[in-house]
């Protein structure tokens, strides 16, 4: 179909479905950042291995196939793909729940990043596809308000379900949701034109990955915009799924109280700190994450169209704002304190994801939109997923001889660097995305 002939109705409901799709891909990703309270019990694992396990295990496969999975998305059906890689990435979810010793839970992991390989790329080239210019910076954030969402009811419903059920159960519940929404979205979901409101002169014949590497290399913007994204991935990551640990570990006698107003139906008999940890991160992931994605992008629309460094300088700016709240909520003596550090922290970590996520889709030809994506996601998630997490982990076991339990603190503090990095390389590329972009 023609994007143009999309009514406005149609393109809300494919972002929503979008949305909700991109949902399930954090749900199922983020969910063991709660689960490893128990998983590490259960399966007495140490915190490398369980960095390993919900960072590298998923990191290796999404990063290695997103991009021959992107090159496809660029010839053929994206809805198809996507559709597959979201019943994938469901169905190795729900089999974590059977997994008996960390090899198998480590393998199960890998299938999820196999999945969900194919679940990103397609829909930022969707997404571009539906929506022009000066609305797609708002309609990628919109698309990323999946991460806070999704973040968030991974850790609530690994939390709740948990504590009701247990670990096992958390991810097979999950996955089966997951798997339901499938059929849905293949059914209601269309496949748009390429290029069709991106002008006369776009050019939507399939482009080489050889021709695709020629092009990025010939754009520094590319290379410093995905190397920022990384170095605060290391940091966005590792958060998301130590965080809840360190709650438990470091606040886990205090949660309670925090909480004292909660209804007795929403705690199950003889509640553990895990559920309540799952309560308070759910809230600031949900709150924090859906406003700072939300200021980013509207920032990006207001000010990109006419300033093309906008797109860099909004997301350096907002990193080292983080930094005051970064260590107020690190070292708050009380969850008083780290609640509204922690929930301005997260708004400001996730402002540069419409910006940066819109930016890349102007800085290529509509037919190599999503390989180009792609090779972001590799360069980010790598380097995000797969280090973010086995960086503070090992730090924390290096420091548990010396902090005890609160060596994960020292060890998250110790990633505020990384934050500072991501600014100085959007700092860097600013000026040269007006050389970059694309007419």
């Amino acid at each position: 179909m023609s994007a143009g002939a999309a009514s406005p109705l149609y393109r809300a409901y494919v972002l929503f479905i979008l949305v909700v799709v991109y949902t399930f891909n954090f749900i199922d990703r983020q969910i063991v950042g709660i689960l490893a309270v128990p998983i590490k019990s259960e399966l007495a694992l140490s915190d490398t291995q369980l960095s390993l396990m919900g960072g590298l295990a998923f990191a290796l496969f999404y990063t290695f196939l997103g991009i021959p999975i992107a090159m496809l998305a660029d010839r053929k059906s994206r809805t198809w793909i996507m559709t597959i890689a979201l019943a994938v990435w469901s169905a190795m979810t729900a089999a974590c729940g059977f997994a008996q010793n960390f090899t198998q839970l480590f393998l199960a992991r890998l299938g999820v990043g196999v999945g969900e390989a194919g679940g990103v790329a397609p829909a930022y080239s969707l997404i571009a596809d539906y929506f022009p210019q000066e609305k797609r910076a708002r309609a990628m954030s919109i698309y990323s308000f999946g991460i806070p969402v999704g973040s968030a009811l991974g850790i609530l419903l690994g939390g709740v379900l948990t504590s009701y059920l247990d670990w096992r159960a958390a991810f097979i519940i999950v996955g089966i949701a997951g798997l339901a929404i499938a059929p849905i979205f293949r059914l209601t979901m269309r496949e748009p034109k390429r290029g069709g409101l991106d002008g006369a002169g776009a050019v939507t014949s399939p482009a080489s990955f050889p021709e695709v590497v020629r092009t990025l290399i010939r754009k520094p913007s590319f290379w410093g915009l995905s190397l920022g994204a990384a170095s605060s991935s290391m940091m966005g990551y590792g958060l998301i799924f130590w965080l809840p640990s360190f709650f438990v570990r470091s606040f886990g006698e205090a949660l309670p109280g925090f909480f004292a107003w909660m209804p007795a139906f929403l705690v199950p008999e003889n509640p553990g700190s895990l559920l309540y940890a799952s309560y308070f991160y759910a809230t600031i992931l949900l709150l924090g994450g859906v406003a700072g994605i939300w200021l980013g992008g509207a920032m990006a629309d207001r000010y990109g169209p006419e300033r093309k460094a906008a797109y860099a300088i909004v997301p350096a700016v907002a990193f080292l704002a983080t930094i005051p709240f970064f260590i107020a909520g690190v070292l708050a003596p009380s969850l008083w304190i780290a609640f509204p550090a922690f929930l301005v922290l997260q708004a400001l970590s996730l402002v540069w994801l419409g910006p940066v996520i819109s930016a890349f889709q102007h800085l290529v030809q509509p037919n190599m939109r999503a390989t180009a994506s792609a090779v972001f996601l590799f360069i980010n998630n790598l380097i995000g997923i797969g280090l973010g997490n086995l960086v503070i982990g090992a730090i924390s076991d290096g420091l548990s001889a010396q902090f005890g339990d609160e060596s994960l603190r020292y060890a998250i503090l110790s990633g505020i660097f990384f934050y500072v990095i991501a600014a100085g390389l959007f700092i860097f590329t600013a000026p040269r995305l007006v050389r970059d972009w694309e007419a």
